[in-house]
């Protein structure tokens, strides 16, 4: 496996049809594939507006399972541009359950496997009334060998939480990708926005640090309702090193390459995962 791979994401907005959003998907995959990019990360549930913001029994009849016709279309993107592809999805589970669903497929079209969301915020007066629609995740966190890197996926709320990148790194994970949905609340009090902001990234790039990995997120941009996207997606090398950022406005395309050594470099001159003394079980 070599040990430079390049990464890109795809920061778009998303409309009311799954059929245009996959397609506008399609295109910028493989622009960003004819550019270089092997592994590529589009934002949480871009299929559809973020409908979490209101609660409504029609948004479960978005729920496909996995593999779905969605899915079935992303795995065949991903083949056509042999790039390694992920992002979340609605997935309709067993027993009538609904999931947030990261999708790992690789650049053979292959799905090589999902994550379900662990930590589902349940807060609707701000906007982010998940938990209506998802049940948490009961698949742990999982490490995926792909044609170009070991990743993990996990999912938006996931960023706040040390548990989830320490675990992945243990296990084995060079790239921690967050497919993201975040953004201002419209209402909020002067300063606020601006300091979840701040928060949202430093976070992540302090994941980076602590777990010698390189870390990417890919968000959502534009308004929709109640919650302007703040967009930013951006990579995160293990010294916490911010690679490529995207703006707060408008869809763009972040391509980034990613010397995996650093990971070997750093681990040998912070050797932060061998030193624990606390160890958190997977």
């Amino acid at each position: 496996m070599s040990q430079r791979v390049t990464l890109g994401l795809v920061q778009m907005k998303s409309a009311a049809s799954i059929a245009a959003n996959l397609a506008r998907a399609e295109s910028r995959v493989q622009s960003l594939a004819h550019r270089g990019a092997q592994i590529i990360a589009l934002p949480e549930l871009f299929l559809t507006p973020y409908f979490c913001q209101t609660k409504d029994k029609k948004f479960f009849g978005l729920a496909e399972p996995i593999p779905g016709p969605s899915v079935r279309a992303l795995q065949d993107i991903a083949r056509r541009n042999k790039v390694v592809l992920t992002t979340s999805v609605f997935e309709k589970g067993e027993r009538g359950k609904c999931y947030n669903t990261a999708v790992v497929l690789d650049a053979d079209g292959k799905l090589r496997g999902t994550y379900r969301k662990m930590h589902i915020p349940d807060d609707p007066k701000n906007y982010y009334g998940e938990a209506y629609y998802f049940t948490p995740g009961n698949l742990g966190v999982c490490v995926f060998k792909t044609r170009f890197a070991k990743i993990a996926t996990l999912i938006c709320w996931d960023q706040w939480f040390p548990e989830g990148a320490r675990i992945a790194a243990a296990k084995g994970a060079q790239i921690i990708i967050y497919p993201t949905a975040i953004g201002y609340q419209l209402k909020a009090k002067s300063g606020i926005n601006e300091a979840e902001h701040e928060a949202w990234q430093v976070i992540q790039r302090a994941h980076a640090i602590a777990n010698t990995v390189f870390v990417a997120a890919c968000n959502r941009v534009g308004l929709e309702h109640r919650l302007r996207f703040w967009g930013t997606s951006f990579v995160t090398d293990p010294y916490g090193r911010v690679l490529a950022q995207a703006g707060t406005e408008k869809e763009e395309d972040v391509l980034v390459p990613c010397d995996l050594e650093v990971i070997d470099q750093m681990r040998e001159d912070w050797p932060f995962l061998a030193a624990r003394r606390m160890k958190v079980e997977g």
